[in-house]
């Protein structure tokens, strides 16, 4: 073999060697290329909604009273009540039958015409509403403890990282890892 020859082998080899050395120490040289998730905590807001619930109530009224002090009736029972107690007796007690019959129908038309009027009534359907709160949980992310290494380390992420978080050429998280 010529000079030459032996030359450009010698050079390739220690090329070839050099690149190696090179690569192999920024292998093991590199660390680690992920981040061990130690815990990661979900953290949740609770979230009230207002509604409105709406039922529909009967609701009874009484009607609107043209007597209020029951003449009509305490007239009538009066009438109706001098008319039976002049049935009975006779001379001074015909007249002493009347009159009480008259106050006592008196009195008794009266108190029927307030039953009547307490009676006199009618309903009406009235929508009730009220407002409730509807509850749920809305997710703000995760409280991620981490470790690099033997360094710990906490974050705030919007996801859940899994198991891992990837890390970059200088030992930084990768937060915005499209997967």
């Amino acid at each position: 073999m010529n000079k030459s020859m032996l030359a450009g082998i010698g050079i390739g080899v220690a090329a070839a060697l050099g690149v190696a050395a090179v690569a192999s120490l920024n292998v093991f040289d590199r660390g680690p290329q992920y981040a061990q998730v130690v815990s990661a905590t979900p953290i949740k807001e609770t979230v009230k909604t207002p509604r409105q619930e709406c039922r529909n109530v009967a609701v009874t009224h009484r009607r609107p009273v043209q007597d209020e002090n029951r003449i009509a009736g305490s007239v009538l029972g009066a009438v109706a009540g001098g008319v039976i107690g002049h049935q009975f007796g006779g001379g001074r007690g015909r007249d002493v039958a009347t009159v009480v019959g008259a106050l006592g129908g008196g009195y008794a038309g009266n108190q029927v015409q307030g039953a009547m009027q307490d009676n006199d009534t009618y309903t009406t359907t009235q929508q009730r509403c009220k407002t409730v709160y509807d509850k749920s949980e809305k997710m703000l992310g995760y409280d991620v403890t981490y470790k690099i290494g033997d360094q710990q380390g906490k974050i705030r992420m919007d996801k859940d990282p899994g198991t891992q978080i990837p890390l970059d050429n200088n030992g930084q998280l990768i937060l915005n890892n499209k997967a």
